[in-house]
């Protein structure tokens, strides 16, 4: 370390200086040059588009993402912010909820100027409950800041936002934070730090190659899964060839080291500009040399493999030897008792470092080297380079993200829609050039809109209030890009929905609206600038939209153009609760403020429900708290009333893994069946139900949107672009193919895992017996989307001339199960047998039966919450009435005594449906968070005791080497979250944290009917008097009483003489 010091004082001002000031003149030339382009042409389209980035910052939360926000605009936000308060003001941060509880919860822009350079930075928000912002802020970007803290690691919230970079088609950067906490809290060697910092930098490639490879991870195990594994010893790390597919690569200058609070950071290039001199080797060979395993031979001066040096045991690869020992020996002189500054001095000689006296003299050493390493290694200057050198410029991004952005459509041409084909291809094309020039269609995209309050404002824009605001006192604006054209004040342009096609007539009726651009600001944080006119390749706030925007839309001057692709949020809103009013005569308060509310946050739902209460639907508590705190005291300006969350649940049977054959067979055969007859006696209704395999079950209810789009007959060129929008599919893949071999891959994985090999014969059987009934698939549910599913009947015996409602496969057909020939193999009976009518009225009930169905389907028998994963069989049997052809009055008093027959029809199938559930050992699916808490080693029994009060599941815990940190993995019950993080502050002394994220559906294994039976049981409870309530049952009591259903308790538990304390003689 010594000599390393010492090359760096003998490396004085004469002999490195001048190579950086003729590298610095040499890029001030070319500026120069730049800049006389520009003014000679003009407004020359290309270098106005190079001069431009859009970039967002991504990160779990806690990571830094809003201090570097803060040092970034300190240095070139214009003077918004003085460097002294850079890291402890949070500029970006303004809301009061914001500063107080420390945390983003929007995203907000501001321009910066670097050079001459124009950036747009985007802080977006790390907390999960506000994944939706991250969603808004990545698809106005090009680039994505990825900041990662070294200690803490990757984190479930850094798979969300690198699969969202990914989706959206970003050119990502890494920055690894807070190195100074690997010298300060962990003590950790350079060597040590060396092998964590390429250990997060291989597993941020491994998730990001995964993403590459197509391969979606869904659900929260399989993400962490991409992490290597904690057997791979940290040592094997420093050998590991990079390989040249690999996203993040500091040789390539996309890697950043950096610590946000004290302002200072460094990529590979800036210590090899400075070692190469030194060195006497070119800048572009150290910067390949200084990661990996490269090493420093002294003797002979030369940089040599793993194989070319003698020793391994004391070698340092170059980015220990000639980056971190300096840094570490820099901190540990200065922070150390003494303070022996003589190592600070050198660095100040010899970078030349202009330092005030007042900040070296200061007594506390933290502040002097703050001072020394922010004016050494600025952040702002390193950061901000690898942004113009390594993301895109909108012309180069958007020529990129087309793709994503306006995915080609295929349709048929005709000769009243070529006109508008050539059109929107025109569009098409000038979105993917970025073409800026007045000329060309004004095309932009409204990601989310924002309230501002009137009061902020520019001066001369509040006394111009439009109607549009209302009394609220509340401004709404349009967060938006601008991808083609000029936009600008008093335009006219169309808002196209999400749903509109320019080749329906009644699309152009029901989603486009026309309306005119009030004013148009730049962001710059919580103020607005105004602007007369906005090119291509900005991000810009709009007034004037807030009565034809809902959440997002897109923006143009011509009709005949399609609509941008929808956005992708991680998670969906879970967390539900019904609001009121306090005082009911406030009822029109509230409405009007929730209809504000709705359209000022991107992911809120505001639903009615069947009860007529008003339902807020938000991602988690700290997203619900700030819904009702925004509620209260700007939109509606009223006292509520909130009711305890309402927790959805599911219901299903027992399913018999053990033996699928047999179930399959059971199934298919007549033995266990439920009986009902419809109340005239003409029909009877016979139901089966099985459960369908756990893997079919989920493909379903993840594919509901599809499915959805495939009964409503969508076209497969429409379903295709959809498809490819949502992540689901491939570009080349035909999505109604995809999902069929998708559901077929689903049982045969099930299969596999049931069945042994030895086992060939009894698998092929369950194969066949499942393609048969792919082949029979006559309905899905609820809604006709959900995961249970409806099987034609069989060939049933007829009994005295009754007929069979047959029903046809219609999901087996759409789904391309069947082939044309099945289609005419219906079975033809001979109308000689049955009667003509009787055959025509079994057609005619085929409706009756779906609706009975789904409406089974959407309430089961427990507590009237959707079945999951069960598979029906229905045969209805149709008899003729006994005088149905002579004597006609006494057909209609009848009809008239039990009602008409369809709606007995639609009943019995309900009922037998809901009975079959009830008879095959009915069971409750709950929802599950996937929980990942952070704690230190004396706070872990705390911490298992609230996890244990919530029936919590701990399926992983790892300690963090080096640290007294642990990390747990649980899945948390979504029913016992509520106030769980409240709870393990509280009881851990604010050590702990935890966030929370939806991961699946899981069956509670307890029957909520139990009842003893065996002899063991009836020895513990006796005759069941004394059986406590289980989970399953205290779980449906709730939500029945919720739902104002009847519900069986006891008011007396013991009906004996009340006992009393005082002994009466």
């Amino acid at each position: 370390m010594a000599e390393i010091i010492k090359n760096l004082s003998e490396s004085s001002s004469e002999e490195v200086t001048p190579k950086v000031d003729e590298t610095d003149a040499a890029e001030m030339r070319e500026d120069q040059s730049l800049a006389g382009k520009d003014d000679s042409s003009n407004i020359d389209e290309k270098s106005d588009h190079k001069l431009l980035r859009n970039i967002c910052i991504l990160a779990h939360v806690d990571h830094g993402k809003t201090t570097l926000a803060d040092h970034l605009i300190a240095s070139y936000g214009g003077g918004v912010l003085h460097p002294k308060q850079a890291g402890k003001l949070r500029f970006m941060d303004y809301l009061d909820e914001e500063q107080r509880r420390a945390i983003t919860m929007k995203s907000s822009s501001i321009a910066l100027q670097f050079k001459e350079y124009f950036i747009n930075l985007i802080d977006s928000p790390g907390h999960m409950d506000f994944c939706s912002e991250v969603s808004t802020a990545a698809r106005l970007s090009d680039g994505a800041l990825v900041l990662v803290d070294t200690v803490e690691g990757v984190h479930i919230q850094t798979h969300a936002v690198l699969r969202q970079a990914w989706i959206e088609k970003l050119t990502p950067c890494l920055v690894l934070n807070k190195v100074d906490r690997l010298i300060c809290e962990l003590r950790l060697s350079p060597m040590e730090a060396y092998n964590r910092l390429m250990r997060i930098i291989h597993e941020v490639n491994g998730i990001v190659s995964a993403y590459k490879s197509e391969k979606y991870l869904s659900d929260v195990d399989s993400m962490l899964s991409v992490a290597p594994s904690g057997d791979v010893g940290e040592e094997n790390y420093e050998f590991v060839e990079d390989d040249e597919e690999d996203t993040f690569q500091p040789q390539k200058g996309n890697v950043v080291f950096a610590c946000a609070l004290d302002g200072w950071g460094f990529g590979i290039c800036d210590f090899a500009e400075f070692y190469a001199s030194k060195l006497g080797a070119s800048s572009a060979a150290l910067q390949k040399a200084l990661w990996g395993p490269r090493y420093f031979n002294a003797k002979t001066k030369m940089i040599v493999g793993k194989k070319g040096i003698s020793s391994t045991a004391k070698a340092r690869p170059m980015f220990v030897q000639f980056i971190l020992e300096p840094l570490w020996q820099l901190y540990q002189t200065t922070l150390e008792g003494d303070g022996d500054r003589a190592v600070l001095e050198k660095v100040i000689k010899s970078f030349n470092l202009s330092i005030p006296s007042r900040e070296l003299q200061n007594k506390d050493p933290k502040a002097v080297l703050q001072a020394v390493m922010s004016r050494w290694l600025p952040l702002s200057d390193t950061i901000l380079s690898m942004v113009v050198k390594c993301m895109p410029d909108p012309a180069a991004a958007q020529s990129f993200r087309i793709s994503r952005l306006l995915p080609k459509r295929d349709s048929f041409e005709n000769e009243d829609s070529s006109d508008v084909l050539t059109e929107a291809e025109l569009v098409r094309k000038s979105v993917e050039a970025c073409d800026s020039s007045p000329t060309a269609p004004s095309i932009a995209f409204v990601s989310k809109m924002f309230a501002v309050p009137m009061k902020m404002l520019p001066r001369g824009e509040i006394l111009n209030n439009s109607a549009d605001d209302g009394d609220s006192g509340e401004c709404f604006l349009a967060f938006t890009r601008i991808f083609s054209g000029v936009l600008h004040a008093g335009q006219r342009v169309f808002v196209l929905s999400a749903l509109y096609d320019p080749l329906k007539v009644e699309s152009k009726q029901k989603h486009v609206q026309e309306t005119e651009l009030q004013s148009l600001y730049l962001m710059m944080g919580q103020g607005l600038k105004p602007v007369a006119s906005a090119k291509a390749g900005n991000v810009v706030a709009i007034r004037g939209l807030g009565q034809n925007i809902l959440k997002s839309a897109t923006l143009s001057s011509t009709i005949n153009s399609w609509p941008f692709s929808s956005m992708v949020f991680q998670v969906a809103p879970t967390l539900k609760v019904a609001i009121e009013p306090s005082d009911p005569a406030e009822m029109g308060a509230l409405m009007k403020g929730l209809r504000l509310l709705n359209r000022a946050d991107p992911f809120v739902e505001v639903t009615v429900s069947a009860r007529g209460e008003h339902v807020l639907a938000a991602a988690g508590e700290v997203h619900l708290e700030r819904c009702i705190k925004d509620l209260k005291e700007r939109f509606a300006k009223v006292s509520l009333e909130v009711s305890p969350p309402l927790v959805s649940y599911k219901e299903t049977i027992e399913g018999e893994i053990a033996h699928p054959l047999e179930n399959l067979k059971l199934f298919g055969g007549s033995s266990e069946y439920v009986e009902k007859t419809t109340p005239n006696g003409r029909c009877v209704v016979r139901v089966q139900v099985m459960k369908l395999p756990t893997p079919l079950t989920k493909l379903l209810d993840e594919s509901s949107e599809l499915l959805g789009d495939i009964m409503g007959g969508k076209s497969r060129q429409a379903l295709k672009s959809l498809e490819t929008l949502r992540g689901s599919i491939v570009e080349d893949e035909n999505p109604i193919e995809a999902l069929k071999k998708r559901m077929m891959d689903a049982i045969e994985s099930d299969l596999s895992s049931t069945m042994t090999v030895m086992e060939r014969d009894r698998l092929e059987k369950c194969r066949t017996l499942w393609n048969k009934n792919f082949n029979m698939m006559w309905a899905l549910g609820p809604r006709q989307v959900g995961p249970n599913i409806l099987f034609t009947p069989g060939r049933g015996k007829s009994t005295e001339g009754s007929v069979l409602i047959k029903g046809f496969p219609h999901v087996s057909d759409k789904l391309g199960f069947r082939d044309v020939d099945d289609s005419n193999d219906a079975s033809v009976e001979s109308s000689s047998m049955t009667d003509e009518t009787l055959l025509r009225e079994a057609e005619s009930l085929e409706s009756s039966v779906l609706s009975g169905f789904q409406l089974a389907t959407s309430a089961g028998p427990l507590c009237d919450e959707p079945l999951w994963g069960l598979a029906f069989v229905v045969e209805a049997w149709i008899s003729p009435s006994d005088r149905q052809l002579n004597e006609d009055n006494y057909s209609t008093q009848h009809s008239e005594q039990y009602g008409i027959f369809a709606g007995q029809v639609l009943t019995a199938v309900k009922e037998a449906c809901r009975a079959a559930v009830l008879q095959r050992k009915p069971r409750l699916v709950e929802a599950l968070y996937f929980c990942e808490l952070n704690t230190p080693t004396e706070h872990l029994g705390s911490m298992y005791a609230v996890l244990a009060r919530r029936r919590a599941r701990v399926i992983k815990e790892e300690m963090h080497e080096g640290s007294p940190l642990f990390t747990v993995h649980a899945y948390v019950p979504v029913a016992e979250s509520f106030g769980f993080a409240d709870e393990l502050r509280r009881w851990t002394s604010g050590a702990s944290s935890a966030l929370l994220v939806f991961s699946h559906w899981e069956t509670l294994s307890e029957d909520p009917f139990f009842v003893p039976k065996t002899e063991e049981e009836i020895e513990e409870y006796g005759d069941g008097s004394s059986v406590p309530q289980n989970t399953a049952r205290k779980l449906i009591d709730a939500v029945r009483r919720r739902k104002g259903l009847p519900v069986e308790e006891k008011v007396v538990q013991h009906a004996t003489k009340q006992r009393t304390l005082a002994r009466k003689v």
